[in-house]
């Protein structure tokens, strides 16, 4: 078994903080911007989750690989994030429709991760000082090189990672026969996202990140969305160009995580990198228009900018986070469009959000009749 020469392995961050641990198995090296999940489980999911992509990942959870793989749960082809850190890796795994387990499906990526890290002291860590860059590597004694390896990695923001996770040609989910068809625009698109919008009677088109409104108009849709993804929004000019015409011409419209964000950049409201961002399965936020509390699943590391939202005639907030009071949903009170900062398909997490599923295809269907 691997347990038995695994090397001394470290996380080395960008102000100079070194924690070490060791390897499970695989060397290498991996970079990125180092992020946590404080999610208890799903880790499959997270770690082929596209709008992780270009980060280091810290699992919060003491356990990583006890119920090994389901090829099943993944939410993208592939995983996506760049490396691992843990506290205790499971090279064995008990679960009776698992697949194998997570050091195979790590190796045959070749994902470098590592464990036996003070997560505890690492998120602390990250949560006093902010997300930076950071990296990873069996090479522990080769510190110096890592540092100028470190300093080459550019920072998150400002930087456009939609291209590097999207589809690069459309193709279709669903049932061609649905009753409603539907045109999404893919800058890093869950699985679990186009299965809500399928079970609820949609046929999907999925376009690339750079695809024009006029490409996604040829479809014929009864409706527009813009999913999650990774990367600052900002740089997604075409994105927000093509959510703009969506909006001017009052087409149903929904948007997700990073669709959020650039259905508030169309409306000329700004987005801000976080200090660490929301990441996990637990974040409560409050609905404003029911009164409703909700626990969801979260993913980003940008947030839109309350103050602008408040101040626009034609904008309504319609959830915040309520930990730090960010936005967490916005509508237009003139437009047919409204997006959340969080993650209603879940996958890992709770389902309490799922009804803006059906409320998306409800203002379809409104415009339908």
């Amino acid at each position: 078994m691997k347990y038995q020469t695994r090397k001394k392995a470290l996380v080395l961050l960008a102000d100079g903080t070194i924690f070490y641990g060791k390897s499970i198995g695989i060397e290498g090296t991996a970079t990125g911007e180092i992020c946590f999940n404080t999610g208890m489980t799903g880790y499959q999911e997270i770690f082929t989750d596209p709008s992780y992509f270009g980060q280091l990942m810290v699992a919060t959870n003491a356990h990583i690989g006890n119920y090994g793989v389901n090829n099943e749960e993944v939410e993208s082809e592939g995983i996506k994030i760049s490396g691992l850190i843990c506290r205790n890796f499971s090279f064995t795994h008990s679960r009776v429709d698992s697949d194998g387990n997570l050091f195979d499906w790590f190796e045959k990526h070749n994902l470098v991760a590592i464990s036996d890290v003070d997560t505890r002291a690492l998120v602390s860590y990250i949560r006093e000082n902010g997300a930076m860059n950071a990296i990873i590597s069996t090479e522990v004694d080769k510190i110096d090189e890592l540092k100028k390896q470190l300093a080459e990695i550019p920072n998150m923001e400002g930087l456009e990672l939609a291209s590097k996770v999207s589809t690069k040609e459309p193709y279709f989910v669903g049932d061609e026969n649905a009753p409603i068809k539907i045109s999404a625009l893919d800058i890093g698109i869950k699985k679990n996202i186009l299965r809500n919008l399928a079970k609820r009677g949609a046929y999907i088109k999925v376009y690339p990140y750079n695809a024009s409104f006029e490409q996604m108009s040829d479809f014929n849709p009864d409706g527009y969305f813009i999913s999650n993804g990774p990367g600052d929004p900002e740089p997604l000019e075409e994105a927000q160009k093509t959510a703009k015409q969506i909006i001017e011409k009052d087409l149903p419209l929904f948007g997700i995580c990073l669709g959020h964000q650039v259905i508030a950049l169309a409306n000329g409201i700004s987005t801000y990198k976080m200090h660490n961002g929301h990441r996990g399965i637990n974040h409560p936020v409050k609905n404003l228009l029911t009164g409703k509390g909700e626990i969801t699943s979260q993913n980003h590391g940008f947030a839109i900018n309350r103050e602008e939202a408040e101040a626009h005639p034609d904008v309504e907030i319609t959830h915040v986070h309520l930990n730090d009071h960010t936005v967490a949903g916005i509508r237009m009170k003139s437009k047919n469009v409204f997006s959340v900062q969080y993650h209603p398909e879940a996958s890992p997490g709770p389902h309490d959000a799922e009804y803006l599923f059906d409320q998306f295809i409800e203002n379809i269907k409104k415009v339908k009749a």
